[in-house]
């Protein structure tokens, strides 16, 4: 047995330890848009619970409220009821078909822009360059193996401010479901909820970790779609490309020592260097790109400052970067954008939301549910009356009290009582539901008392203002 028999090597591991990515400081126009997007963003979710809308006394003031405890949600003027979840159905889909559009017309612009890991990441990128300084100076911190004093003030203090950001995020995101003044005043005299501080803990631990140290590991290994997006894509999308046929072979590469003439690429890895994902976009299109762009605006500085044609990294599609290579001309972008995938995901979008804008205007202020009893199915009165028995909910959907008559439409001969009220007229508070106990009285020998099943057809109606609603249902006789 030889030496290496006896001592066997170690099996290769199939992880590779995670090395933290410093991103460079860059300026340029991706950048600046970044900026205002991750402005605006934080700015509507951070200051939206404080925005106040007046709705009358009896209503919540707070203009965008998920009211669990009502089961109600209330959008500035728009207020929706749990039997129109189909409005927020109609925003999930509108936001999907959304999203499957910007995809196909320029790849991940989603992630690379406005996606809440991307905002968050970058806010923590801003504070922790403003305490330790831009790439090389974080990159001395980190490989520092002493800890000493000056490095563990800078830490704690990035620590520190991270977690203020993320205990913020986290207490923003529980002002949505409850009065936002009164949730605060609640959350510091220790007298909300357990699940309002909960969730706070919760948003503020997955905040902190995955702003701070998770970054983009959420986006290659955890997020979903960048597995998908490529269904979504095809060779006429719009994503952040290296022009290789100009840039190759690259400064000091073997081709070049060797005397091949040199391309514009002078390997100065800046569009390395400020990549948040930390890869090399001139390796080709990568499931990790988030299509940020900065890339772009890094490249972009190094050719003017070269005297190089700006653009060696770039928007373009596959179809451009065949025909520049060939020697003719990319498509305008126009052509880009509108094709039949993009036209198909317009089109749909459209539709819902004009659907869902049309269901918002025609809508009733009055819901009705009738359910009959079954138990039993009728009853015979002393003067051999068929009566049936149906449990009929109204809900008041305005902001006042409202009076409203019971009718019934199927057959004349169907009398119709209403158990503890007089002259078929139900009074139902502002905003509330009310469960009305309805009797439909055949008298005997009537088609319907005779018949096994007859159709018929509650009506309701406002006195206020005349509007009505109804509900289809059966009276059951005798069968005779």
């Amino acid at each position: 047995m030889s030496v290496a028999d006896s001592h066997p090597t170690e099996p290769q591991s199939l992880y590779a330890a995670r090395e933290p990515v410093f991103p460079k400081k860059v300026y340029g126009k991706f950048r600046n848009l970044k900026w205002v997007i991750m402005i605006v963003t934080l700015g509507i979710y951070y200051v939206t619970p404080w925005i106040r809308w007046d709705r009358g006394a009896a209503l919540p003031d707070q203009a965008v409220l998920l009211d669990l405890a009502n089961r109600r949600f209330f959008f500035f003027w728009i207020e929706i009821w749990p039997h129109e979840f189909y409005f927020v159905a109609g925003l999930l889909v509108m936001a999907g078909l959304g999203l499957f559009l910007f995809t196909s017309a320029l790849g991940r612009v989603w992630c690379g822009y406005a996606c809440p890991q991307t905002v968050w990441t970058d806010l923590f990128i801003l504070v922790e360059r403003w305490i330790e300084g831009d790439r090389n100076a974080r990159l001395r911190l980190h490989r520092q193996k002493k800890w000493d004093v000056r490095k563990a003030r800078l830490r704690l203090t990035k620590w520190i401010t991270w977690l203020l950001i993320a205990v913020a995020t986290g207490g923003a995101w529980v002002f949505y479901f409850t009065d936002a003044p009164t949730l605060l005043v609640d959350l510091f005299t220790l007298d909300a909820h357990p699940i309002a501080y909960t969730t706070i803990a919760v948003l503020t631990g997955t905040t902190f970790f995955f702003g701070g140290f998770a970054r983009e590991q959420i986006c290659i290994y955890a997020c979903p779609w960048p597995r998908i997006q490529a269904a979504m894509m095809d060779e006429d999308t719009l994503t952040v490309g290296y022009r290789e046929w100009r840039g190759e072979p690259r400064k000091n590469s073997e081709a070049v020592k060797e005397g091949a003439p040199q391309g514009d690429c002078i390997d100065c890895m800046a569009c390395v260097n400020v990549c948040p994902v930390g890869i090399d976009i001139r390796d080709g299109q990568q499931l990790e790109c988030i299509t940020c762009a900065l890339c772009i605006d890094a490249c972009d500085d190094i050719m003017a400052k070269i005297g190089k044609p700006r653009g060696l990294i770039d928007y373009m599609a596959f179809t451009d970067e065949e025909a520049e290579r060939a020697g003719g001309k990319p498509k305008p972008i126009f052509k880009h954008i509108l094709r039949p995938r993009t036209i198909l995901y317009t089109a749909l979008w459209s539709l819902v939301g004009i659907g869902l804008v049309f269901a918002l205007f025609i809508r009733s202020d009055i819901d009705l549910t009738v359910a009959p009893v079954r138990n039993p199915t009728y009853v015979t009165l002393s003067d051999g009356s068929i009566r049936n028995t149906y449990e009929v909910r109204i809900r008041n959907m305005q902001h006042e009290t409202r009076e409203f008559e019971v009718t019934v439409k199927g057959s004349p001969a169907i009398a119709v009582e209403l158990e503890g009220a007089e002259a078929g007229r139900i009074s139902v508070a502002a905003d509330e539901m009310y469960l009305q106990r309805v009797y439909l009285v055949a008298p005997p020998g009537s088609a319907p008392a005779t018949a096994e099943r007859s159709d018929v057809r509650i009506w309701i109606e406002d006195l206020t203002n005349g509007e009505r609603a109804y509900k289809d249902t059966v009276f059951n006789g005798k069968g005779e």
